[in-house]
């Protein structure tokens, strides 16, 4: 079978590069081995985030109990994971919609690449078919992360498909790294019941981020009963009929910890077993190396997605797919700013940022204005009763560019989208000062936060 585009995996690089590849008048296909969506989709934003939002609910309720006369409160550990599933299965048919929509081929099996733009896929290792194609996209996305010394026994050490699938509640469970795969975890399974032990190596919680929201996640994390040690690694792993015994190293002092259960959310790694060393496919690190263009050194071979350096992100993904479509077409795509991507983190409170933390924004050599307003000091954060958190904005003392901004709180994810946009347009504080933002909302905090850093503070 020949097409013009074949794009192998259909995660939310693949999905979104074989739809705009169809609109173009392209003939596409897309080779998933797995569930159509990938695994945002199907183990990771998208389960991920109904589960924390039955957590928030039920500190909500838990909250409000007597308001509403509510006496006892009984968690159902499977029907909030089947939930979840349900909502991965609308999600998936609503994929499988726009590929039958738009005229895309869908391939389900394992694609290895062979020389002369030939793959090769096969189903239960036997192979079923081959295909052929002008352009062949590499997006196959990464899968967690276990160090060797965590193999030995995977039903009691889980990545994050297993905590999303697990038959009963752990009662005690230990997990590995506070990136956003850990902070989130750790809350969900706080949420529930669960006791639960964060380990990083690194000497703050959320190591990636700026120090002051680290500072908060872990206070906010110890207060709610979330036991976390920083500066530490696992040092030694036994195994029991009960579950695992874990020795710690800390930076103060040595610990030993038994939990039923260990998740390892120290991150992900590309998945490229593909067959790149028979085409030539240059790697360095583990990744994809590309151009501009998300080209490789092999004509008609690209890559976008967790396969590449960068932001392992699903929105990025999704960018770096519409551009690489766009530029086999000719149509000069706008270039990805990665300096200008958002992130976020779901717990409770989230974490939403953008751009130079104040460390970096230091390090780089600027001159900065760093303003803070706390979500306490907000009318509809008091209304809501969710008073955690604050928004922080960086800004260059000489031009006025909108360096960075940090935030921590209730439904910070959705207020990080006028930052980007305002950096974008590359807003000073003079335009940004004088647009109006609505009274009460969470979003007069950035205005707020902008207004204390230069001075001009009203309720703060």
């Amino acid at each position: 079978m020949n097409f013009d585009v074949i794009v192998l995996g259909s995660g939310p690089g693949g999905y979104i590069a074989s739809i705009r590849s169809a609109q173009l008048g392209m003939k596409t296909a897309v080779i998933e081995k797995d569930s159509l969506g990938g695994v945002c989709l199907n183990w990771g934003c998208i389960p991920t985030k109904s589960i924390l939002n039955s957590a928030k609910i039920l500190q909500e309720i838990k909250k409000n109990k007597k308001l509403f006369g509510i006496n006892q409160i009984k968690v159902d550990f499977s029907q909030i994971l089947s939930k979840s599933r349900n909502i991965v299965d609308k999600m998936r048919k609503r994929v499988s919609f726009l590929m039958k929509k738009n005229g895309i081929h869908v391939i389900h099996g394992e694609a290895k690449l062979k020389k002369g733009k030939k793959i090769e896929i096969f189903r239960d290792k036997q192979k079923i078919e081959e295909c052929y194609a002008s352009h062949i996209i590499i997006a196959t996305g990464g899968k967690p992360k276990i160090e060797k010394k965590f193999k030995q026994n995977q039903k009691k050490i889980i990545g994050y498909k297993e905590a999303l699938s697990l038959s009963k509640l752990p009662k005690k469970m230990i997990i590995i790294g506070s990136g956003s795969i850990g902070l989130e975890f750790s809350y969900f399974y706080h949420s529930m019941g669960t006791e639960v032990i964060l380990i990083e190596l690194f000497p703050k919680l959320f190591p990636s981020g700026d120090e002051e929201i680290s500072d908060q996640i872990k206070f906010i994390f110890d207060k709610i009963g979330i036991k976390s040690y920083v500066s530490s690694f696992i040092k030694k792993i036994n195994y029991t009929d009960q579950g695992i015994i874990v020795d710690i190293e800390n930076s103060k002092k040595n610990i030993t910890i038994e939990a039923e259960i260990v998740l390892s959310a120290i991150g992900t790694i590309p998945n490229i077993n593909i067959g790149l060393e028979e085409i030539g496919i240059q790697t360095k690190d583990g990744f994809i190396v590309v151009d501009e263009r998300y080209r490789t050194n092999i004509e008609g071979y690209y890559a976008i997605g967790d396969v590449i350096k960068g932001p392992s992100l699903a929105h990025v993904a999704s960018n770096e797919a519409i551009s690489c479509i766009e530029n086999i077409k000719e149509l000069n795509p706008q270039k990805i700013d990665y300096g200008n991507i958002p992130k976020c983190v779901y717990c409770s409170p989230e974490i939403a940022s953008v751009g130079y933390t104040e460390k970096q924004a230091k390090e780089k050599g600027y001159k900065i204005k760093v303003g803070k307003f706390p979500f306490h000091s907000i009318g509809k954060s008091i209304c809501d009763e969710n008073i955690e958190g604050f928004v922080k904005v960086i800004f260059d003392e000489k031009y006025d560019e909108w360096l960075g901004c940090h935030m921590i709180g209730n439904n910070v994810s959705e207020l990080i989208s006028e930052v980007v946009v305002a950096r974008k347009l590359e807003a000073t504080n003079y335009e940004i000062m004088g647009s109006i933002h609505p009274h009460p909302s969470l979003s007069e905090s950035i205005l707020e936060s902008i207004f204390h850093a230069y001075g001009k503070s009203i309720h703060f």
